[in-house]
């Protein structure tokens, strides 16, 4: 249902550490498919509307169609992403920059290079943050399996003695 993929997409992105990594993900593609389609010469309501489809995320989803209500309403592109708090200050700054200058394009792209780069870095570190508690888990187990072998002979011998 609609409301069971709003709520587990709101809560998703408020989750401690995966949720700042879903939502720069999400930041990345959406803003890079709407670049690609501005640069490709799509309308923008269309673009919107498109890139609104696609983010696979209902909060953005939502606040990707209310910056197409904005717009065709003749407002900015970035006041409603602001007003939705769903993108950091610096996102929604660029988008005004890019609006402002008429390169709108080419700043989405830009920020969607930065978004990419920095879930590059934060899978990483979370990665490599993940490998030594891995490996004592295994160790865990091994060591669990070791005194599960040897419990019973300890016990057999004690009974011989």
């Amino acid at each position: 249902s609609n409301f069971g993929k709003a709520a587990t997409d709101w809560t998703l992105l408020q989750l401690p550490i995966i949720g700042s990594l879903a939502a720069k993900a999400v930041i990345a593609k959406f803003t890079r498919t709407l670049g690609t389609l501005i640069t490709a010469g799509v309308p923008i309501l269309d673009a919107i509307t498109i890139t609104s489809e696609t983010t696979g995320n209902h909060v953005y989803e939502t606040a990707l169609q209310k910056v197409h209500d904005s717009i065709r309403q003749g407002e900015s592109f970035a006041e409603p992403l602001r007003q939705a708090k769903v993108t950091d200050a610096i996102v929604v700054n660029m988008i005004d920059v890019g609006e402002e200058t008429g390169d709108l394009d080419k700043m989405l792209l830009k920020i969607a290079d930065n978004f990419d780069e920095e879930v590059d870095v934060a899978v990483a570190s979370l990665v490599s943050l993940l490998e030594p508690v891995m490996i004592v888990v295994l160790g865990g187990i091994v060591g669990f399996i070791v005194v599960s072998l040897f419990l019973p002979l300890v016990k057999l011998m004690q009974a011989v003695m």
